[in-house]
C-alpha cells in the first residue's frame, strides 16, 4: 500500500509544475502524496482570491483518497489577505472536510519562527504588488522585512520556468549581514537544489515555500526525518 506511514494530500494551483516534482522527489519512504489542484494563471490578487474559493471542493476530493492531511501549497494565496487569513482559509476547509489542513503561508511561518530568525531577506518572483502584500503579511508576524526583491513575474508557468540558480544568485546578490535567514517564496519556484549550497555560502538557514511545506506537514504526520539537503530546517529541527 502506497501512503503506509502516511497520506499527504496536497492543494496547488492549476499552472504549478514545481511544488509536486520537489516535494515527490524528497518525500520519506512510505509517504505517499496525492494531488488536487484548483484554477490560476496569473499570480494577481483577483485570481489568487478566485482560487481559494475554490479550495474546499479540492479538499473534497482528496479526502476521498484517504489523506491524513491536508496542504494548501500556495503561498502568495494564503497569504494575499493578511494577517490570519491563512488560519481561516485553513478553517474553512477543515471544517467542512474534517481532515487537518495546514497551508504554506503557516508552514514559512514556523519554519522562519523555529529558526530563529527575526530579520529576514525575502526574495520572490512576483509583481511589486504582491511583494507588498507579503511584506505585510510577515510583519504583520513580526517578523522585520529588511528588504524583498521580486522579479516582476504574474504568469505562473513562466514562473516554473525558473531555474534554481536564479533563486541562489538573486538572495546572494540582495544578501546583507543583518539578516537572520533568506526566504524564498513561491511553491512554483523550483530551489531544493540550491538551499544546502546557499546557506554553506551565506552562513544563515534559508527558508523556501515548498521546503518549509514539507517539513510542516511530515511534523503534522509525525514523520521526523532528516534530509541534509534540504538545510538547517530538515537537520537541526
Amino acid at each position: 500500500m502506497y501512503g503506509w506511514r502516511g497520506r499527504l494530500g496536497l492543494i496547488v494551483p492549476s499552472s504549478n509544475t514545481t511544488m509536486e516534482m520537489e516535494l515527490h522527489n524528497y518525500l520519506p519512504e512510505g509517504v505517499s502524496l496525492h494531488t488536487a489542484r484548483v484554477p490560476l494563471r496569473n499570480v494577481n490578487e483577483e485570481e489568487l482570491i478566485k482560487m481559494n474559493a475554490l479550495a474546499v471542493e479540492a479538499a473534497k476530493l482528496l479526502r476521498d483518497a484517504g489523506v491524513e492531511l491536508i496542504l494548501y501549497g500556495c503561498t502568495s494565496g494564503s497569504f494575499i489577505g493578511g494577517k490570519d487569513y491563512e488560519k481561516e482559509l485553513e478553517a474553512k476547509i477543515e471544517d467542512e472536510v474534517k481532515v487537518p489542513v495546514i497551508s504554506t503561508s503557516t508552514a514559512v511561518v514556523e519554519a522562519l519562527k523555529m529558526l530563529d530568525a527575526q530579520s529576514i531577506l525575502v526574495i520572490t518572483p512576483y509583481t511589486d504588488e504582491i511583494n507588498q502584500r507579503e511584506k505585510e503579511f510577515l510583519e504583520a508576524n513580526e517578523f522585520e522585512v529588511l528588504d524583498i526583491r521580486g522579479l516582476g513575474i504574474e504568469d505562473n508557468a513562466k514562473i516554473g520556468k525558473l531555474e534554481p540558480y536564479e533563486a541562489y544568485r538573486l538572495a546572494k546578490a540582495s544578501f546583507m549581514d543583518e539578516a537572520d535567514a533568506i526566504f524564498i517564496s513561491c511553491t512554483n519556484w523550483r530551489t531544493f537544489e540550491i538551499i544546502e549550497a546557499l546557506e554553506e555560502d551565506l552562513g544563515v538557514p534559508v527558508v523556501t515555500s515548498n521546503q518549509a511545506s514539507l517539513w510542516l506537514a511530515l511534523r503534522e504526520m509525525d514523520v521526523m526525518e532528516k534530509i541534509p539537503e534540504l538545510g538547517r530546517l530538515f537537520t537541526e529541527y
